[in-house]
């Protein structure tokens, strides 16, 4: 299953930058992926983290969600920047996470990071530092809604 999905996402990603869609190509294009993907079972390097399928579709139901807060991160950070005497209220904090597997933690971290005026500054054991601009975004990652939709996607509940 895995190596199937390794070779699915290879070959989206070759058509999504190729941007030439001739058969002769297409054709190299799907040897190249199949290629790589025996390459990689071949060395063992298809594993649960490196291609997590078991996340299914909830991950994109998750990554919208994440869009979203974002979206409305930047907007926090934009008024940082405007107006900084009104709205910066840096803070540093610690926060628990509830995931279990070295995956969803990473995945909590990173999405802490990704989300705009926050930072993940340590993650250690069952505890994430975090930087925050502003006092929107640290509450955001204070109310715990990222780290319980992590947990759910990640089935650790």
């Amino acid at each position: 299953m895995r190596l199937i999905s390794l070779i699915c996402v290879t070959m989206a990603v070759w058509l999504l930058f190729s941007g030439i869609y001739t058969p002769l190509l297409i054709g190299f294009g799907v040897f190249s992926c199949i290629l790589v993907a025996l390459i990689a079972r071949r060395m063992d390097v298809i594993d649960h983290e490196g291609l997590p399928v078991q996340l299914g579709a909830n991950i994109v139901i998750y990554w919208a969600w994440l869009l979203w807060e974002i979206v409305k991160s930047n907007i926090d950070v934009a008024k940082c920047v405007l107006f900084p005497g009104k709205y910066l209220e840096q803070s540093m904090f610690t926060v628990k996470v509830s995931q279990k597997s070295d995956l969803g933690k990473v995945i909590y971290a990173n999405s802490i990071t990704l989300t705009p005026g926050t930072v993940t500054v340590d993650l250690h054991d069952d505890e994430v530092m975090v930087h925050a601009l502003t006092r929107g975004t640290a509450d955001g990652v204070k109310s715990g809604d990222m780290d319980r939709r992590v947990t759910k996607i990640m089935r650790e509940e």
